[in-house]
This record gives C-alpha cells, sequence and structure tokens, in this order.
C-alpha cells in the first residue's frame, strides 16, 4: 500500500490545482486560435504550448532554481534565504521581500539556491537567456527590418504622420491603467502602466522587450493581449474604419508613387538610425537591429545573411521567444484581476490608435491638393501585414478597383 501510495503521490494529477487547470485550459485555446483560426500561428502556437508546459504539476518547466526551493518548502532551507533578506522564514513573506529586492539581491538568492542543488527548469533558461537578456525581440527586430521595404514612406513622408498618429493608442493606454489605479480599481504601477502601454503600438517583439524590463510579472498577460489582438485586427479595424470615413473618401485613389533610388534606400536607415538614437539613446538596441537589417537588405552586397536573417535567424528566435513568453503563464502570475485589466485595456488601446490614424489622414486632406485614401490610417499600427490587408479590404468593398495595398 506504500508503494502504491507513493506512485499515486507522483503523479502530477494528483497536485493539479484549480490555477493550473485554468491555464491548462487557457494555453489549449491559444492551440485551438493558431491551429484551428489561424490566428497569429507562428507566435501563439509556441506560447500555448510553453503554456501547457509551464502548467503541469511537479514539473517545474517555468520554475527558477529559487522559485524550485521555495515550491519544495524545506524549512532549513527557507530559513536560510529568510536570513539573508530579514524577513520570516516564510514562502509568502520572501516573495514579498523579493518583489522588493533590488536585482542584485535575487540575483545573489537565485545563485543561493542553486548552491542547495535546486536548477532552473527549461522553460526558464530559454526565458532567461531569450527576454531576460533582451537578445531575442531585438533578433526579431533585425528580421523585421530585413523585410521591410521603406520604398513607398519615402516616396510619400506624409505618411509617416499616420503612423505617429497611431501610436496615441500607446499613451491612451497609459493613462487608462493609471486611472484604473487612481480609482483603485486595479492596482498598476507606473512602470506597469506604461509596459501596457505598449499593446497600443501593435508590435509584439516591442511589448515583449519593454514588459520584460519594465514589468516582467506582466508579460505572459502582455504578450497574450498583444498577439491576440494582433490575430483580430480584421474584426476590430473595419468597423473604426468604416463609422470614421464616408463612401467617397473609401473611394479616393492615391496618385501613383515617384521612385525611389537605390541609395536613398541605403541612406535612409543608417541616417535614421543617427537622428534618432543621438536624440533618445534608449531607442538605439530595437532601432539598432531594425536598421541594420533593412541596410543588409538594401545593400544588396549581403544577400545570403540578408535571406538568413530573414528566413531561417528569425524562425529559430521566434521559437524559443514564443516557448519564453509561456513560460510566463504560470497560474499564480497569469490568474490576477491585472490581467483582465491588461486584456480591456488592451482592445481599446488598438481602437484608439486605429481612429487617431484614420482622422489624422482625413486631417491631411484638409490641406493637400494630392488627397489620402483615409482608410490607409488604420495601417499605422504596427500590426503588419494584417492592418493593411485590412484596409485594403474596406478599400476594394467601396471600389473594387482600388488596390491600397
Amino acid at each position: 500500500m506504500e508503494s502504491l501510495n507513493a506512485l499515486l503521490q507522483g503523479m502530477g494529477l494528483m497536485h493539479l490545482g484549480a490555477g493550473q487547470a485554468i491555464m491548462l485550459l487557457v494555453s489549449l485555446l491559444l492551440l485551438w486560435l493558431a491551429i484551428a483560426k489561424k490566428f497569429e500561428p507562428l507566435l501563439l502556437l509556441p506560447i500555448g504550448f510553453g503554456g501547457l508546459l509551464s502548467n503541469i504539476p511537479e514539473a517545474g518547466m517555468a520554475l527558477t532554481a529559487l522559485e524550485s526551493l521555495l515550491a519544495h518548502h524545506d524549512a532549513g532551507q527557507l530559513a536560510v534565504i529568510a536570513a539573508k533578506l530579514n524577513c520570516a522564514p516564510d514562502v509568502h513573506a520572501i516573495k514579498e521581500a523579493l518583489a522588493l529586492a533590488l536585482p542584485s539581491v535575487q540575483n545573489q538568492m537565485e545563485n543561493l539556491a542553486v548552491d542547495m542543488g535546486y536548477t532552473p527548469g527549461v522553460l526558464a533558461l530559454f526565458y532567461k537567456v531569450a527576454i531576460g537578456s533582451g537578445v531575442a525581440p531585438l533578433v526579431i527586430f533585425m528580421g523585421v527590418g530585413a523585410m521591410t521595404d521603406f520604398g513607398p514612406l519615402l516616396a510619400n513622408p506624409r505618411t509617416l504622420l499616420l503612423g505617429a498618429a497611431a501610436q496615441f493608442g500607446i499613451f491612451a493606454t497609459v493613462l487608462g491603467a493609471l486611472t484604473l489605479n487612481y480609482f483603485g480599481l486595479i492596482a498598476f504601477t507606473l512602470p506597469q502602466a506604461a509596459a501596457i502601454g505598449i499593446i497600443g503600438g501593435a508590435d509584439g517583439p516591442t511589448a515583449i522587450y519593454l514588459s520584460g524590463k519594465l514589468a516582467p510579472e506582466l508579460l505572459g498577460a502582455i504578450a497574450v493581449a498583444a498577439y491576440s489582438y494582433m490575430a483580430l485586427v480584421p474584426l476590430i479595424q473595419p468597423p473604426i474604419m468604416r463609422a470614421l470615413t464616408t463612401e467617397t473618401e473609401r473611394k479616393i485613389r492615391m496618385v501613383q508613387l515617384r521612385t525611389v533610388s537605390k541609395r536613398e534606400k541605403i541612406l535612409f536607415p543608417v541616417v535614421l538610425l543617427l537622428l534618432v538614437a543621438l536624440l533618445l539613446p534608449d531607442a538605439a538596441p530595437l532601432l539598432g537591429m531594425f536598421c541594420f537589417g533593412n541596410l543588409m537588405r538594401e545593400s544588396g552586397v549581403v544577400e545570403r545573411l540578408s535571406d538568413t536573417v530573414q528566413n531561417g535567424l528569425i524562425n529559430i528566435v521566434t521559437i524559443f521567444l514564443g516557448l519564453s513568453v509561456g513560460a510566463k503563464l504560470v497560474a499564480d502570475k497569469f490568474l490576477q484581476p491585472q490581467t483582465l485589466g491588461i486584456l480591456l485595456l488592451g482592445v481599446v488601446a488598438f481602437g484608439i490608435g486605429t481612429a487617431a490614424g484614420v482622422l489624422m489622414a482625413k486631417l491631411l486632406n484638409l490641406c493637400s491638393k494630392n488627397k489620402i485614401n483615409p482608410l490607409i490610417g488604420s495601417a499605422g499600427v504596427s500590426a503588419v501585414p494584417m492592418a493593411a490587408r485590412v484596409s485594403n479590404k474596406v478599400g476594394l468593398e467601396s471600389d473594387a478597383q482600388n488596390f491600397l495595398l
């Protein structure tokens, strides 16, 4: 009987909590959306599978060495950690002390747990290397840069304002998060509000990069919200676009763009990097990788490197990035009131960004002879290429010969 009891206690099913069961269902939902509905499958599939692995009881695949120590509940080991943190020797008190501790102290406690014989799970290692270091989003930005053609922007620089206007969603989300905190509805700190605000930019890698820096405890919810809403762009944007434009405006045909020279395309990423990075050094990592990827594409002298970045490299990094995000879908971190607030603020951010882009296009038309179809304003959000396809589709509904893409 003792052997049978030991066998049963060793089964993960015997330790399955309600929170883990819910997160397993959430992870299965993400997999279904990726496979059956093809909603951002390149990231939702590894994120969903990472969520499954993270919530398997007793596996500890998403736990750091220190988290594994705390989950083990060894009184002697807890006392050692508590003495270092100068707090009570119980798990709750230690977690609170760690949340307030400096990163250097947190690293010391992690190393101490390793010395006690605990090891981080494989997903925790993926997270540390891919997101904790910031490497994965940067490499993805390099790949996106290598796939981007700035020709249309250089031929019609006014459209830059459409992208700028669409970023109003970011500021609206930050203010919304701080408002929820002010009225005591959902608690958000300023760094957390800033991390949530990036959802309004509709840019997954940026959201992951900044969340990892500003609010790693919210990274799972922010990443899931960002990529889910990016996939839902065909449902979110069209009603807003139709509400803010007339039938006549949707039929506007834009004039043929001028031809952009190769020299312009080569100089643009270099000049862009120098101008922006010198003014905003904090933007240099993301922008630098983006411009480097674009320069490889436009220079024409490193086609092998450009092809590798656009295909093999970005695909490999996407796998590890998705699994790393899935590591943050553990029940005790994801099932919080903040998650509901993040999901709500995310959809509002997308709506405001779309509306701002369309309204900016209408404003530009008031002071220009060469009219811009306001529908392309919605493509100012960074949900590439879905937003551009939606603009083209809505335009074709009004004029079957008007190809905005």
